[in-house]
């Protein structure tokens, strides 16, 4: 097994004012040829929106974008007539495909925290989609909890890749045994809160762990932990 820790003080940070945004691999203002992407996973941001902040209508396509709400409320509006608002615990996705355009902003009071994720797709230029689901806390404690597969159903958002992406929240200390579908060969995770161990070395806060050259690993959660996993092919 091989694997790559970024500390969070070791990551990239865009600071706009409105938009506080920790770059987990290179991208924009952040060039690191060493976290150039991790497999077909481009963009894992930490972001940070202040009330009143934003992102104005702007376009993508071929990308599959995640948004895993952590804190606040953010609308969506885009070119496919969705016009939405998702809180804490939701989660979001945009199947680009040919190309859609959309806007969010934060429209509460408080800040909003999400995890901007972006992989890039199985097929080119297929129809775009827009979808969302709620994951309650209270529904996921002290279990792993698949929020994004590509695999279509009612109990998770789909998208056009071989990804599966897994929430954990660990109200007690305990080890969970983890392993990849075939397919996929490399996993990404981020402690959102406490602390995990893997293969003896210590993931912290906001810290993340790339893995590869495995197919099975054991993640010591902390008590009241909080993590997400990211698996995905390494290419096409």
């Amino acid at each position: 097994m091989k694997t790559r820790l970024t500390r969070a003080a070791e990551r990239g940070l865009k600071d706009i004012g409105w938009l506080k945004s920790h770059l987990s691999l290179s991208f924009g203002p952040y060039p690191d040829p060493e976290r150039s992407g991790f497999g077909l996973l481009r963009v894992f941001n930490d972001d940070v929106v202040q009330p009143g902040g934003g992102f104005g209508i702007h376009g993508h396509a071929n990308m599959e974008i995640i948004s895993v709400m952590l804190a606040g409320s953010m609308n969506h509006k885009d070119t496919l007539g969705y016009t939405e608002v998702v809180h804490q615990d939701w989660v979001q996705i945009m199947s680009a495909g040919s190309g859609l355009r959309h806007e969010e902003h934060n429209v509460g009071d408080t800040d909003v925290n999400f995890l901007q994720i972006w992989i890039e797709p199985k097929l080119q230029n297929v129809g775009p989609r827009y979808q969302r689901r709620q994951f309650p806390e209270a529904k996921r404690t002290n279990q792993l909890t698949t929020i994004v597969s590509n695999e279509e159903g009612q109990a998770h958002c789909w998208i056009n890749q071989n990804a599966k992406l897994s929430l954990g929240y660990y109200t007690e200390a305990q080890t969970v045994d983890y392993t990849f579908r075939p397919l996929n060969k490399v996993l990404f995770l981020f402690v959102i809160s406490g602390s995990v161990t893997v293969a003896g070395q210590a993931v912290g806060l906001r810290d993340s762990l790339g893995i590869w050259e495995t197919d099975h690993i054991s993640i010591e959660a902390a008590a009241d932990t909080r993590f997400l996993l990211i698996e995905c092919p390494i290419n096409h």
